[in-house]
């Protein structure tokens, strides 16, 4: 346990934003998951709203550096190409 002001409030601030990462984190996998889960069910529909939410996701944590760059422009490409074999 840190016995320095500062280094307390270093600690409680890293607690805070451990929570936002995580749920900008688990948010974005959902939204893959949910968009890989109507591409199989072949739901073309469902599949394109999926897709923007997902890449939505992606970009917010892109923009946080929670992910590189390259991966979110990865994981953009996997599922856009995946949406575009669907038809």
């Amino acid at each position: 346990m840190p016995n320095i002001k500062s280094a307390k409030k270093r600690v409680r601030s890293n607690a805070r934003r451990e929570k936002v990462n995580t749920l900008v984190t688990s948010s974005m996998r959902t939204a893959i998951k949910n968009f890989e889960k109507s591409v199989h069910a072949a739901n073309k529909e469902e599949a394109a709203s999926n897709l923007n939410i997902a890449i939505q996701r992606i970009d917010k944590a892109v923009s946080s550096g929670l992910v590189h760059q390259n991966k979110g422009a990865r994981l953009k490409s996997r599922l856009t190409k995946m949406k575009n074999a669907m038809e």
